[in-house]
């Protein structure tokens, strides 16, 4: 049987897999015409024979001690991947998210490859498409290069579009919470993996392992002590695994509004969308009956790392930095300040290069040499973070147009409860969570909480500017004034008459811009979004 190693970074993703804790990525999308089964397996059959990955399974092989592999599945089926159900009664929004939770909460078929479809008929008078696989298989953008070749730009797409794709250069996508500010790092990265790579048997001296570990880590300037100081401190995030999740997600936010909340302060999307976030799970831990003016919540964020040249490749090729949440401040923009600051600061640091040399190290070794990382870094987060930005325009699947995405991350390891995703989409983001359902029992809390944190937001920043927008008429009022003393002929009657400039002043009163202000207030169009997003969405 034709076997492949497994890149050290993916063996790395394959050992954090657990029977607790899934290393699985969860993803649906809703369509709100039908799917018709056949034309989608007729799309998946044409359009994943380029990825060999989506036939091949994972096995154990070598000396000492077995590390990953890949083998040619014998006798691969395709069909064995693709499902076809319907909703359960009474088919609405609690059935899909009851299903939802027993799919992210199963294992899939290690003696199998290791990724599974399911296309659900009857969710709201149209179809939802359940894939999972396994995080060994690739990565937020590797999976963004898949979705290129699976969608079409046009109802009329067909197998000889995504022909033409294939021989095209593909671009690169977008896909990490802090991916645009990494560039000069990425060059370092390569050097430090270069490092990581070299002559060292990991199997036979796993102690040269963790010493070079330390090394690389010492090389990209990251203080490891520092953060083996100071564990995240305990929460409803942390705890005992169990082996059921739970999943929820959010109504979806337009980034057009995303940028006018961010736009006064120069925060950027991803820092508003965080900061709703964080205000979400502020509020969650408030319920729950943590002290939150005195708690801190760490998220680990995954940031990409992949050479442009690669973009089009499967794999993992990301380092993780820790983000500090400002969960103990209670201002929504001053929480979204703070946010912004944390995030760009993060951008500077060298961690995410750091962290990306140590999976290369620990992969090339068993799992048990990787437990002692996951271990120690897991203390340090309570939960993961991330984010993927998705087509801007419209897709199509089998002729149907697409009408919304998201995903829900794994969050591996023994210690991070919960993993929260940020999808966006024809210019609107979810929010989606996944948790551990003996930890947070009811995630949809805190998706629900997020809208409400970001309607917040809106508002305090339309009173700003409302505020601001009446303030230039006084200013110019005030100064229109001293005309009446600059006019040094005080002896000159006709002066006097001049003085009607000051019954000018009430102009200021007709410019009714600080009574139109409340007009923006009755832009309720914020609350008629969930009427778009449906029983389901």
């Amino acid at each position: 049987m034709t076997t492949h190693p497994m890149s050290p970074v993916d063996a790395a993703w394959y050992h954090i897999d657990g029977p607790m804790n899934l290393g699985m990525i969860t993803s649906v999308l809703f369509t709100r015409q039908p799917l018709d089964f056949e034309k989608v397996k007729a799309v998946y059959r044409e359009r994943m024979a380029r990825f060999a990955r989506f036939g091949q399974r994972v096995v154990e092989r070598g000396l000492p001690l077995p590390t990953p592999h890949w083998e040619d599945m014998p006798h691969y089926d395709i069909d064995q991947h693709l499902h076809h159900i319907a909703l359960p009664a009474p088919g609405d929004r609690q059935a899909l998210t009851t299903l939802l939770n027993d799919l992210a909460s199963s294992p899939l078929d290690h003696e199998q490859p290791l990724w599974q479809v399911h296309l659900v008929d009857g969710v709201d008078g149209g179809s939802a498409l359940v894939t999972r696989l396994h995080h060994c298989i690739g990565d937020g953008t590797a999976m963004m290069a898949l979705a290129q070749h699976l969608f079409d730009t046009t109802p009329e797409g067909s197998p000889a579009d995504a022909a033409a794709r294939a021989s095209a250069p593909l671009g690169r996508p977008s896909t990490r919470l802090l991916a645009p500010a990494f560039e000069p790092v990425e060059r370092a990265a390569r050097r430090l993996l270069a490092a990581a790579g070299g002559a060292i048997d990991t199997v036979a001296h796993p102690q040269q392992a963790l010493d070079k570990a330390a090394l690389v880590l010492a090389g990209a300037g990251m203080l490891v002590k520092e953060l083996l100081k100071w564990p995240d401190p305990k929460s409803p995030f942390k705890g005992d695994f169990g082996m059921r999740k739970h999943v929820a997600w959010s109504r979806p936010v337009s980034i057009a509004d995303v940028k006018a909340i961010g736009a006064p302060s120069g925060a950027k999307v991803n820092d508003v969308l965080v900061a709703g976030m964080t205000g979400a799970l502020r509020h969650y831990l408030e319920k729950r009956g943590i002290a939150v003016d005195d708690t801190t919540v760490r998220a680990m964020v995954p940031v990409d790392l992949r050479p442009p040249e690669r973009a089009h490749e499967l794999g993992n090729e990301f380092g993780l930095v820790i983000l500090d949440l400002a969960v103990a401040t209670a201002d929504p923009l001053q929480r979204l300040a703070l946010t912004k600051a944390r995030m760009d600061e993060l951008k500077r640091s060298p961690e995410a290069v750091a962290m990306l040399a140590l999976f290369n190290i620990f992969g090339r070794g068993p799992k048990a040499i990787e437990d002692i990382a996951n271990q120690i870094f897991g203390t340090k987060a309570s939960v993961v973070m991330t984010n993927v930005a998705g087509p801007r325009k419209p897709v199509y699947l089998a002729g149907v147009p697409v009408d919304r995405f998201m995903f829900w991350v794994p969050h591996p390891g023994r210690q991070l409860g919960m993993g929260i995703s940020i999808m966006s989409y024809r210019d609107e983001a979810t929010l989606a969570v996944i948790a551990d359902a003996r930890l947070v029992p009811d995630p949809e809390t805190i998706t629900e909480r997020f809208n409400h944190e970001f309607e917040t937001m809106m508002q305090r920043v339309r009173r700003a500017a409302s505020g601001r927008a009446g303030r230039p008429a006084s200013t110019a009022a005030k100064k229109a004034a001293p005309a009446k003393k600059t006019a040094p002929a005080k002896k000159t009657a006709p002066a006097k008459k001049a003085a009607p400039a000051k019954k000018a002043a009430p102009a200021m009163k007709a410019a009714p811009a600080k009574k139109a202000a409340p007009a923006m207030k009755a832009a309720p169009a914020k609350k008629a979004a969930p009427a778009r997003a449906g029983p389901r969405r």
